[in-house]
């Protein structure tokens, strides 16, 4: 695949691109050579959990996940999944490191490791949400149960309206059926700062709670940062009284934490709606 044509893929572009091209630019060291051959294991195996580091660095990451794209959308394509389908969860790459470049003000991804789901090939974007295909149990959810799972991943952009939402469970539902038809799934999960109970009882009318309210809560475990992260796309725990306080949500976040409460993140599934039936 061309480098312009991986880029386009990959949404990647600006200062980005000059530098994943630097990368690409001479062949791979040892280090980007052993985190592409952990990706060509994981391929098509379906993961639950991101890759470990195994001591290759944050730019043997990039390098391996711009050189090992190309593999992942193969892959897709020999399933029979749309081209647009696979570059719309492959385009994450680019977003990542454009959210590094907001975080620390530089070229990086910090978020590697949730990218190299990404590469296993059983994750994508659908509609409004992210579906990531796993087997039952997986992560200890109360869907244990069940064959297999959708784990549900809520990205930054744009709204969680219910119709929205609506049609993305359906969506996913009628994708996987139909690209995985050995893997059936009927419940989603989801663990996310988002379902703490704390903020759907701040902010009940918003459409976060009305999101939450989709899940049967599991569980909850202490995530203090998480809130914090996907909120300001600020990292740790200092500097806070920098943080705008400008909507409702920000203040929420903050105005907890000033309080002494910790953000927790919730553990919750839903049953899939009922998939269509098929034509005689």
């Amino acid at each position: 695949m061309a480098q312009d044509e991986l880029f386009r893929l990959l949404d990647i572009h600006g200062e980005d691109a000059s530098e994943c091209a630097s990368l690409l630019g001479s062949p791979p060291g040892g280090g980007t050579r052993q985190a592409l051959a952990i990706l060509h294991t994981r391929l098509g195996a379906f993961p639950s959990e991101s890759a470990s580091a195994d001591g290759c660095t944050e730019t043997d990451w990039i390098e391996a996940l711009l050189r090992f794209s190309p593999v992942v959308y193969r892959h897709h394509l020999s399933l029979g999944i749309p081209p647009e389908a696979s570059a719309a969860i492959l385009a994450d790459v680019g977003l990542n490191l454009r959210i590094n470049r907001r975080v620390h003000g530089r070229f990086g991804l910090d978020t590697w490791g949730w990218l190299t789901l990404h590469m296993a090939g059983n994750i994508f974007r659908i509609g409004r949400l992210q579906f990531h295909l796993v087997p039952g149990g997986a992560g200890g959810s109360a869907a244990a149960g069940d064959s297999w799972v959708l784990g549900v991943h809520i990205p930054e952009d744009g709204g969680l309206s219910p119709d929205l939402v609506d049609a993305s469970f359906k969506q996913a539902r009628e994708f996987f059926d139909r690209y995985f038809p050995d893997k059936a799934v009927s419940t989603a999960s989801c663990e996310s700062w988002m379902l703490d109970p704390y903020l759907a009882q701040k902010l009940p009318d918003s459409n976060i709670a009305a999101f939450a309210r989709r899940f049967t809560l599991d569980r909850c475990s202490d995530a203090p940062g998480d809130a914090v992260y996907f909120t300001f796309r600020h990292r740790g725990m200092a500097n806070l009284d920098r943080l705008p306080r400008e909507t409702s949500l920000q203040r929420v976040v903050l105005e907890r934490i000033d309080d002494g409460g910790v953000w927790q993140l919730g553990h919750g599934h839903l049953a899939l709606p009922p998939a269509q039936a098929k034509p005689a």
